[in-house]
């Protein structure tokens, strides 16, 4: 890429381009949030700039809409402030517009594509701790209205749209520390409600759907290290089960469905209390109808805070990251992953 970049986002537009957006750049101490994006061209196999963004931002959501627009929101800004602005991005122009801004202010949040075209928002940092309030932009009108919050309060969770429309939100770090609570937002409700907890208490993992419907949760950052347990959410029970661990502990890495059902997970860290540890390179595939995890081919570069992308020749672009405990060494580079060969 043109510009060194972790903490961003990567969205796979409807012609097959890849928009990269903001991030952090710089060392620690000195992290500055990049406005800039590019797009990745799989045709060519190169990397153009696009417009810049209205404003820098790191850990921030982005969304493909229906209309193929990508709704960028929130995030941290200049010196770590965290925003409540959103912005579109319309490939056709490259360029960006403002629309209308969250009612809070937030940073590692998720954002959900709903089935009727609106985004849910939940959760996140939020200026004076962690959010459990939620929002629903409307891309029809370029407004959010509130919709009820979670039941927990947590940022550095997942959010995953199953097959019946509602949403699953797992784990996080809340106000007590690690979560291990899960919840359900009901669209057509509004509304919230306790699903079964998972078995470990996680955040910064991943949370992959399935083919069957069931979600795949693994890795993450525990109570005291990272994790290598893996677990299965059925929504028809509404229970967790474990499943097959994967060969170390990994957070903070990348997880994509592949077109034979297959989960990639590829990356990421392994994290030891407060301390960052090992930046890895490995990366592993998950086989449901085995419930057990292979190595597959590594990284060139070991990276953490990083994007992968499932592109629609079935290959993954990873890009970005960081390479060096501390989360302050971002890359450039960019790597592609072919399932028909393993590397």
């Amino acid at each position: 890429m043109a510009a060194a970049r972790d903490s961003h986002t990567a969205t796979l537009l409807l012609d097959g381009r890849v928009l990269v957006t903001g991030g952090a750049s710089g060392a620690i101490g000195a992290v500055v949030a990049l406005a800039s994006a590019e797009l990745y061209d799989p045709g060519s196999g190169s990397w153009t700039a696009t417009g810049g963004m209205i404003e820098g931002r790191r850990a921030h959501s982005a969304t493909r809409l229906g209309d193929g627009r990508v709704l960028v929101a929130g995030g941290y800004g200049e010196n770590s402030h965290i925003l409540a602005s959103a912005e579109l991005y319309d490939p056709n122009t490259g360029s960006w517009t403002a629309t209308a801004a969250m009612a809070e202010a937030r940073a590692d949040h998720t954002a959900t594509l709903l089935p009727d075209g609106t985004v849910l928002v939940a959760g996140g940092s939020g200026r004076a701790g962690q959010l459990a309030s939620a929002e629903l932009y409307d891309p029809s009108n370029g407004t959010w209205t509130t919709t009820r919050g979670m039941i927990d309060a947590r940022e550095a969770h997942t959010a995953t749209l199953l097959t019946d429309g509602l949403v699953l939100v797992a784990g996080g770090n809340g106000g007590s520390g690690t979560l291990a609570a899960a919840e359900l937002y009901d669209p057509i409700a509004g509304s919230w409600s306790v699903t079964e907890g998972m078995i470990d208490a996680r955040f910064r993992h991943t949370a992959t759907l399935l083919p069957d419907g069931k979600v795949l949760v693994a890795g993450g950052t525990g109570r005291n290290a990272s994790l290598a347990s893996a677990e299965l959410y059925d929504p028809s029970t509404g229970s967790w089960a474990s499943t097959g661990n994967m060969a170390g502990g990994r957070a903070l890495h990348a997880a994509v469905l592949l077109p034979d059902g297959t989960v990639l997970v590829v990356g990421g860290g392994s994290v030891t209390g407060n301390l960052p540890g090992l930046v890895l390179a490995s990366a592993e595939l998950y086989d449901p109808g085995k419930g057990s995890w292979t190595a597959a081919g590594g990284l060139i570069d070991g990276r953490l805070q990083h994007t992968a992308t499932l592109l629609l020749d079935g290959k993954v672009l990873v890009a970005g990251g960081s390479r060096g405990a501390g989360y302050g060494y971002p890359l450039a580079s960019a790597e592609l992953y072919d399932p028909t060969t393993g590397t």
